[in-house]
């Protein structure tokens, strides 16, 4: 739909909060003005989607409004219901609508002002502790469509690098990794065969993995 098609919902919208709402002024989509001393002066840029271009309005209207919002038409599984862009929003300073025409209703997905995210103490520390166990530095940033030497496969690939001696038991494994038992137990990869109790031994496909990834093998050797 036409970013016009917006204009008359969230300009109810904005009278609702006691705005007087003008369209197209000096280049801004929606100008409200809500009285006082000074006068608050509110902006909202409207697109049919959330884009780069929609932020980029919104950062050079931020100079000179006291909110900006940015608006675009709601939906069930868009932009608009991305929790990452309502925390980028946040972040920045700006607020969010999310409009509904069809029924005259508008959404408010992020408010505009400063914010500081809570900290996700669970994944911060998941990201220190996979840093601290990667052995060096065995996959490039921006890595796509390859599988990462995370540092779990950089364990394992110290256990196959040893049994590729001939079979073993965790125990013989665990100067490369500690947690050798476990690794041979889940068998992520396939790489692990169990050929009497407690006794593991190399499968073709860790013999292949090995070829793959020679460097970590003859480190982990």
């Amino acid at each position: 739909m036409p970013e016009t098609a917006l204009y008359p919902t969230v300009k109810r919208f904005l009278e609702t909060a006691g705005f007087r709402v003008k369209g197209e002024v000096n280049g801004c989509d929606v100008v409200a003005v809500r009285e006082g001393e000074p006068p608050q002066l509110t902006v909202v840029e409207m697109k049919q989607g959330f884009s780069l271009e929609l932020l980029l309005q919104a950062v050079d209207r931020m100079r000179m409004a006291d909110e900006v919002w940015l608006a675009v038409p709601a939906s069930r599984r868009g932009r608009d219901r991305d929790r990452r862009v309502h925390r980028l929003c946040r972040l920045i300073g700006f607020g969010l609508l999310a409009v509904d025409t069809a029924h005259e209703r508008v959404e408010v997905l992020a408010e505009p002002g400063p914010y500081r995210p809570r900290p996700d103490v669970r994944r911060r520390g998941k990201l220190l502790s996979e840093y601290a166990r990667r052995v060096g530095d065995p996959s490039p940033g921006g890595l796509t469509r390859l599988p990462v030497m995370t540092a779990y496969r950089q364990r394992a690939l110290a256990c196959a690098a040893l049994l590729r001696a001939g079979p073993g038991r965790p125990r013989d494994l665990r100067a490369v990794a500690p947690d050798a038992g476990a690794i041979l137990l889940a068998n992520v990869y396939g790489w692990f065969e169990r050929t009497e109790r407690g006794v593991y031994r190399l499968t073709s496909l860790g013999e292949a993995a090995l070829q793959r990834w020679p460097a970590e093998g003859a480190a982990a050797a």
